[in-house]
């Protein structure tokens, strides 16, 4: 072969490769593209006779997050893979009323006044026995039927970073006691952390557990199942359940249990384990008790890893206790933002909270609140590449 077709053929090698990698960012680029925040004008809707938005957060590094004041809920979570391509890694819809279905499966949404289950829809405090909505079995889950996740909540858009909502709830609403008022901030940083900061009070003497009811998928909404992401949780023990998901009120350890998640390990290793608690949550749908491991004054909770994606996310609260719920119950139901349905296992829940059923279980951290004081958590999730 002479030095001119040799030269030759470098040349065609060198376009060929020039072409690939031209072909490779465009393909990336229209990717970027195509993953963005629900349309504002097509979002908005009137629910309860009341106008229903979309809000908005950026930082300076690319993150973005939608919120609605239906339900204060988080409708879309856009941060950066590992390669750069943008995915939005949580569950929702593109119109408003999408939201507004009983059958939703709890998209995103504050869940009050009472997260999780309380036992046969019934408490009491100071001799009173209070009667809540059974809508989930014979027990109480999320607030009731009309929890916060069904309140139009005022909203104010603080800066590009913070939305704040407001709500109350009048005395007796779904059976709790007091008229209280709601306040929850969402902020958004440059560190790329989205911090949930939670303040209620009352008139009268009550029981609040809130938090954050997302589901995550850390590889992108509609990308199939989440049994390989790999989790962490910072906990020895659980509250292990009854048949209708109650904590029994003993605390149990999690070694040598389908439950340690001490280390990281995808969550599909053990789910289908010949274990009782997985058989009564239909897989993971349990409290786990946080070891008040430290980090910036909050409780490490967890740290999440989306296996194509290679995004982590790690939860930071100020609770003592965080839910894990590996999407059991997702049954092709409903149409999410990006046409994909909720399929079995394709979204998690990991919510910061006081242990289920606080009110009926005297061993367990208090959820009363009284008159005069400020009820006030923070939780905090921060997303990286690994």
């Amino acid at each position: 072969m002479n030095k001119q077709s040799k030269l030759s053929i470098f040349i065609l090698m060198a376009m060929l490769v020039g072409s690939c990698q031209q072909g490779t960012n465009k393909n990336k680029e229209e990717i970027q593209e195509a993953i963005s925040l629900p349309d504002a004008v097509e979002f908005r809707d009137t629910i309860k006779g009341e106008e229903i938005s979309l809000f908005t957060l950026k930082n300076k590094r690319g993150m973005e997050v939608a919120l609605t004041n239906f339900g204060a809920r988080i409708v879309s979570l856009i941060v950066s893979d590992k390669d750069g391509v943008n995915r939005d890694v949580v569950l929702g819809f593109n119109k408003a009323e999408d939201y507004n279905n009983p059958e939703e499966p709890y998209f995103g949404p504050i869940v009050g006044p009472f997260g999780n289950r309380i036992a046969n829809g019934k408490f009491s405090l100071d001799g009173v026995e209070y009667t809540l909505p059974q809508n989930n079995g014979p027990n109480t889950l999320h607030g009731g039927l009309e929890g916060l996740h069904f309140v139009v909540w005022q909203a104010k858009q603080l800066s590009d970073e913070a939305v704040e909502f407001t709500c109350v709830l009048p005395d007796g609403k779904e059976g709790f006691p007091g008229d209280r008022a709601f306040k929850v901030m969402y902020s958004v940083n440059d560190n790329n952390e989205l911090t949930i900061a939670y303040e209620a009070k009352t008139d009268k003497r009550t029981v609040l557990n809130l938090t954050n009811h997302a589901y995550f998928n850390l590889n992108g909404e509609g990308s199939g199942t989440i049994l390989n992401h790999q989790l962490q949780i910072f906990a020895d023990q659980i509250t292990p359940v009854n048949e209708t998901l109650i904590p029994t009120g003993e605390l149990k350890g999690v070694k040598e249990t389908a439950f340690d998640f001490t280390a990281l390990k995808a969550i599909g290793k053990d789910i289908e384990q010949d274990d009782e608690q997985l058989t009564f949550g239909k897989g993971y749908d349990h409290n786990f008790v946080l070891n008040e491991t430290k980090h910036d004054g909050y409780n490490y909770a967890c740290r999440l890893i989306g296996d194509q994606s290679g995004i982590v996310m790690d939860i930071y609260t100020a609770e003592p206790g965080i839910q894990f719920y590996s999407g059991n119950f997702m049954a092709d139901k409903v149409t999410l933002k990006n046409g994909a349905t909720d399929s079995f296992r394709t979204g998690l829940c990991l919510e910061p909270q006081h242990f289920p059923d606080s009110p009926n279980q005297p061993s367990f951290p208090s959820t009363e609140v009284n008159p005069g004081e400020v009820y006030k958590t923070t939780s905090v999730y921060k997303f990286s590449v690994q």
